[in-house]
């Protein structure tokens, strides 16, 4: 049909109107409803407080995470300044413990000359050999059956074959390197590794041994006074600080604040229940002390025959308070190899009760060679752990 607008739109001259564009508001809303649409959140209010720092945008409060280890251009991680001060600590006193054993044996060597730590290693024979074999036989089942108990009440499962096993290592390493003590710190770590909790196999390691040290201070004082011995006027007074110490950490313990919540408090705890679960427990308490025992007066048996081997023919009533002087010594841990504080204790030891200080070390050096060999069987247990090693690693 033909209209005013098309006649416009047809005549020259004229231009055609534009279309409007479309409506895109939004629809209105319904009655009762807010029409209002959300805009931008209007930003906080700065806080005028004096003192205040503005927090940075988009940092929760709370900790602060902890800065990543610092490493090298190797990419292995770089030890902080309070952690290599720790480090440097313990290396000095390593080198410490290990110049004073030096130490001691220099200046036998010095006093004596080299005909005593010579002389006895010319007389040892096969049978004594044989005997400490046998004797380290028991005494290393006797050791890992204790670290067994102890484990045991720790809640850190040990069977006894692998105790067995990680003692003659530990012995053999013990007799090798300095200190004396790396390997029952290697025996504890790497029970808790495989038990799942490191910090209950080093404290079940650490009990074991304070326990059979317990027992042989309590031999050794029972014996020392039954002999005559060059320390014996003394044995009153050593008598009241062990019993002293004893009672006065009981009495520690037993008025500890029981909510626990002081900080000091936990470890003191810990150790409470340690001794109650893996040490004086019922099931633990009776075999800890015969196997205690058992290790002492086997260790003393060694002591005897490495004194007769080294030609000592006084009787056992006075050889036996001078070996269990150096056992008592043994416990410093300031040796190579445990050598040192026992020879010097002993040399002290026979020189006293009128017998001679080389006959002393003589003594000591067979000793130390007789616990050698009787932890060989700890040489062979590392040689068969590393060939087993060597195949699952390729």
């Amino acid at each position: 049909m033909f209209t005013t607008e098309s006649a416009l739109a047809l005549r020259p001259g004229t231009v055609s109107p534009v279309p409007a564009p479309p409506d895109r508001r939004p629809a209105p809303a319904a009655p009762g409803t807010s029409d209002r649409r959300p805009g931008p959140a209007a930003p906080a209010p700065p806080d005028r407080r004096p003192g205040r720092v503005p927090r940075p945008a988009g940092r929760r409060p709370g900790r602060q995470p902890a800065p990543a280890p610092a490493r090298s251009p190797a990419g292995s991680p770089v030890a902080r300044p309070g952690q290599a001060a720790r480090t440097g600590r313990g290396a000095g006193w390593a080198w410490l413990r290990l110049l004073a054993g030096v130490g001691i044996l220099g200046f036998l060597f010095w006093r004596l000359g080299a005909g005593p730590f010579l002389d006895g290693l010319r007389l040892i024979d096969a049978g004594a050999l044989a005997a400490a074999l046998g004797i380290g036989v028991l005494t290393t089942v006797c050791c890992a059956w204790r670290w067994s108990l102890v484990a045991g009440g720790l809640g850190v499962r040990l069977p006894l074959g692998s105790a067995v096993a990680h003692c003659y290592r530990a012995v053999f390493l013990n007799a090798t390197l300095p200190g004396g003590v790396l390997g029952d710190v290697d025996r504890a770590v790497r029970h808790g590794r495989d038990a799942g909790d490191i910090a209950r196999g080093i404290r079940a390691v650490v009990w074991e041994r304070i326990a059979g040290q317990v027992v042989l201070v309590v031999i050794a004082l029972g014996l020392l006074f039954a002999f005559p011995s060059p320390v014996r006027a003394y044995l009153p007074v050593a008598t009241v600080v062990v019993a002293t110490v004893g009672i006065g950490v009981f009495v520690l313990l037993r008025t500890l604040p029981r909510d626990g919540a002081a900080r000091w408090t936990r470890p003191l705890r810990t150790a409470v229940a340690d001794v109650r679960d893996g040490v004086l427990a019922r099931r633990t308490w009776l075999g800890v002390l015969l196997a205690s025992t058992v290790v002492v007066l086997g260790h003393l048996a060694t002591f005897l025959v490495a004194a007769r081997t080294a030609g000592a023919t006084a009787p056992l009533s006075q050889l036996v308070p001078l070996t269990l002087l150096a056992l008592l010594a043994m416990a410093v841990p300031a040796n190579v190899g445990g050598f040192g504080p026992r020879e010097g204790v002993a040399a002290w030891a026979f020189g006293a009760a009128g017998l001679t200080a080389a006959q002393g070390v003589a003594t000591a050096m067979v000793y130390g060679v007789l616990v050698l060999v009787a932890s060989l069987p700890g040489a062979v247990v590392l040689l068969v752990r590393r060939r087993r090693r060597g195949p699952a690693s390729s």
